[in-house]
Parts: structure tokens; sequence; C-alpha cells
């Protein structure tokens, strides 16, 4: 985020550079480009500095960009070396490059802090009356699904219960606190297990479209939970 907010010129140039040299590309020679760029986002993570802000940073948010855009559904997953993973995808004519919402990110980050860690480190931060949006890797809905292995680290049932118990804790401050995730009762309607771990608070079911799936049939419309210690239940 440092590279959005410290240079988006930079960035934006290095993005119109990599877009010009893959459209001109024939699919065959995309999918390699795609590769060859994952593999040196890969390669970097060993040994870039982390701690001080350099070139290099801007080459590894425009590869990162350049992957979301160009790679299978916009997805970012890690595998367990910490290696991102996800395989090329066929688009036409992706939009690699959108300088206006750069710009406009950029902006909007000046004197922004942004703190990558776990969920108990914000703790610091959360006071009476603050505002806390929680949207945890979704527990699986089946043995077959899976929205924990974003990243190599994971998130466990045992991770949710960590954060049911700091949602008391933050609720006991005074903070407002709202969580979005999958509603087990997609699949097993008898599965409680977020209605048993939110006892007390507002749980809501609503609807919402689901884009990513290996399966297209399973694409659409589910059920998924809203959590909140404030106001009354909708509908």
């Amino acid at each position: 985020y440092q590279v959005v907010q410290k240079e988006p010129t930079l960035l934006i140039k290095r993005l119109e550079q990599l877009q010009n040299d893959y459209l001109k590309l024939s699919e065959e020679n995309r999918s390699k480009y795609f590769y060859q760029i994952r593999n040196q986002y890969n390669t970097q993570r060993k040994s870039i500095d982390y701690i001080h802000f350099n070139k290099d940073w801007i080459d590894r948010a425009s590869w990162l960009i350049f992957l979301n855009k160009t790679c299978y559904n916009g997805l970012f997953r890690l595998n367990k070396k910490g290696d991102f993973n996800v395989p090329f995808g066929r688009y036409k004519n992706p939009a690699i490059c959108d300088r206006k919402t750069i710009i406009e990110a950029s902006n909007a980050l000046q004197d922004t802090e942004i703190v990558c860690g776990d969920f108990s480190l914000s703790t610091q931060y959360i006071q009476n009356g603050t505002l806390v949006y929680l949207d945890p890797p979704y527990r699986p809905l089946s043995s077959t699904s899976s929205f924990t292995s974003y990243s190599k680290e994971g998130f466990s049932e045992n991770d949710q219960k960590r954060l049911a118990q700091f949602f008391r804790e933050m609720d006991e401050r005074g903070a407002f606190l709202i969580q979005s995730n999958s509603d087990p009762k997609n699949e097993n309607p008898e599965d409680i297990f977020f209605d048993e771990l939110y006892r007390g608070y507002v749980i809501e079911r609503v609807p919402a479209k689901r884009f990513i799936n290996c399966n297209a049939n399973r694409r659409g419309e589910i059920n998924e939970l809203i959590i909140r210690n404030y106001g009354e239940r909708i509908g």
C-alpha cells in the first residue's frame, strides 16, 4: 500500500509497461509471460528488504497488481511455502493499469497506516465507540470447500473461536462490531457453530452472490452471516 501511497506515478508507469507488453502477445505467449512474472514475484520475496522503502517495492507492487488482473478469477492465494500459486486466467483485454483508481487510492491513503498481522494486534487501536469491521477467512461450508487457505498460515476453527473471544472482549470495551462470515446452514441446517459462538448477538442471514467456484453451477446466491453487537435484527 505504501507504493500506492507514496509513488503512484511510478507505479502507473510500470503497470502501463506491463500492460503494453502483455496485450500484444498471443494467448500462448501471454501464459508464458504470466508465469514468468509469477516466478519473479515469488523469487523476489526471499531477498527483498521489507523494512526500508526502495525501488524493489515498486516492481513488487506492479507484479502483484498484474497477477491479480491476469490470474484465474482474480484470486490471491499462497501455498504452504508462501508462494503465489494461482494459475493463468484467459482474459481478452484485462485492465491491468487503472490510472484513475490508483490516483484516487493514493489520495485516500495519505496520513493512513495499514498494519499487517494477527487481528489481536488491533486491540491497541480500539476503544469505546470505535467501529470495527471483521472479515476473516470464511469457515468452509463443506469438506471440499475452503476459504481459509488464501495464505500459508490458514485460519482454523480455533482461530474462529479466538476471533469470537476477541469480539466479546471488544464488545465489553464499548466498540461497535460487525463481522461477515459463511453460513454453514447452506450445507447443513443442523450446523449451529456460529449461532453458539455468537449467542446473545445479532446474527442476520443475508443473500450474497458467489462468483468464485471451480464448479460454475455452484456460483450464485447463497446466504452469508452478518454478526453485530448493536442495532435490531432486520426483517
